[in-house]
């Protein structure tokens, strides 16, 4: 009941207010504030992914705009020299309205991309949206095998097959590239893992999989014992340091993330940021009350 109370009271807290305990996980509002973010993370020794605040829009003139701020990322950020790749959630470019207009913007993003020999990460959202998406992937990665990634979640209970289903486009040269986490939006219970024990276990089997089959793992988790479980998985199949990374969300458990460095592992932050910053924050907190709690203890306990 109290993570329910804070959660809908927090939308209507002043935005100045809010974003002095935002303000650590998301790297501003503009263009310029997330690339010098992401250069400070450089400097660290830290790669980034680059990602503008946004989802599930409602119309596709939102979807032309939010195209064309994302070739404008890519533009400044590789003329800034950023050492980094971009994430984007597919419903942003008006998936849930019309996927073949979602395709062409998204795949322009990927030729922008591609043109620097870099790299688009797609996003795995919510499960209406898996099908399509995993679709979305299959089709561009036809196109560029070198270009594009996706993201799984080990709490559906599907990951595992769609892993094994997408087999067939993976190969030595350009292995399939999957970002792993655990899973942010609220599911039932017939189709998502809600034990943690069970969602840590999934985890791990999903990235040994990843492993067997010769695929890049990226290992996106703030769990110790998940990242322990890794550690052991890496050593126990020999993996090259290059085929895989871990990563993490920008600002969170910072002392966590440079002890998987301090060990030599390659190590990519998350890199949030955008005029939709309230919005996107608010709206998880009501697809997840649970998270109310954490954000209280972020107020207090810093990382």
């Amino acid at each position: 009941m109290f993570n329910k109370l804070i959660s809908n009271i927090l939308p209507y807290v002043p935005k100045k207010l809010v974003w002095q305990f935002s303000k650590q996980y998301i790297a501003g509002e503009t263009i310029e504030e997330a690339i010098a973010a992401a250069k400070k993370l450089n400097e660290e020794g830290i790669l980034t992914t680059i990602d503008v605040l946004g989802e599930f829009i409602t119309n596709l003139d939102e979807a032309e705009e939010n195209k064309n701020e994302y070739l404008e990322v890519i533009e400044a950020a590789e003329k800034a020299g950023v050492d980094g790749n971009y994430s984007l959630k597919p419903t942003f470019f008006g998936l849930l309205i019309d996927k073949e207009v979602a395709y062409r913007h998204i795949r322009e993003i990927v030729v922008k991309a591609a043109s620097y020999k870099n790299f688009v990460r797609i996003d795995m959202e919510d499960s209406p949206c898996t099908d399509l998406e995993i679709e979305l992937f299959r089709k561009i990665k036809e196109e560029f095998p070198a270009n594009v990634g996706l993201v799984f979640q080990s709490y559906l209970k599907r990951t595992h097959q769609d892993i094994l289903d997408l087999r067939d486009v993976n190969t030595e040269e350009n292995p399939l590239n999957f970002r792993l986490c655990k899973g942010i939006y609220v599911e039932p219970a017939s189709i998502a893992y809600k034990k943690y024990e069970e969602v840590n276990t999934h985890f791990l089997k999903d990235i040994e999989l990843m492993f067997k089959e010769k695929m890049y793992p990226a290992i996106a988790t703030h769990d110790k014992p998940v990242i322990e479980g890794a550690y052991k998985l890496i050593e126990k199949y020999s993996v090259p340091k290059d085929r895989y990374e871990f990563q993490m969300l920008f600002g969170v458990t910072p002392a966590l993330r440079q002890s998987i460095i301090d060990r030599g592992h390659t190590m990519r932050v998350y890199v949030p940021f955008g005029k939709q910053w309230f919005g996107y924050s608010t709206r998880r907190l009501k697809e997840n009350p649970q998270m109310a709690s954490v954000i209280i203890k972020a107020i207090f306990y810093k990382g």
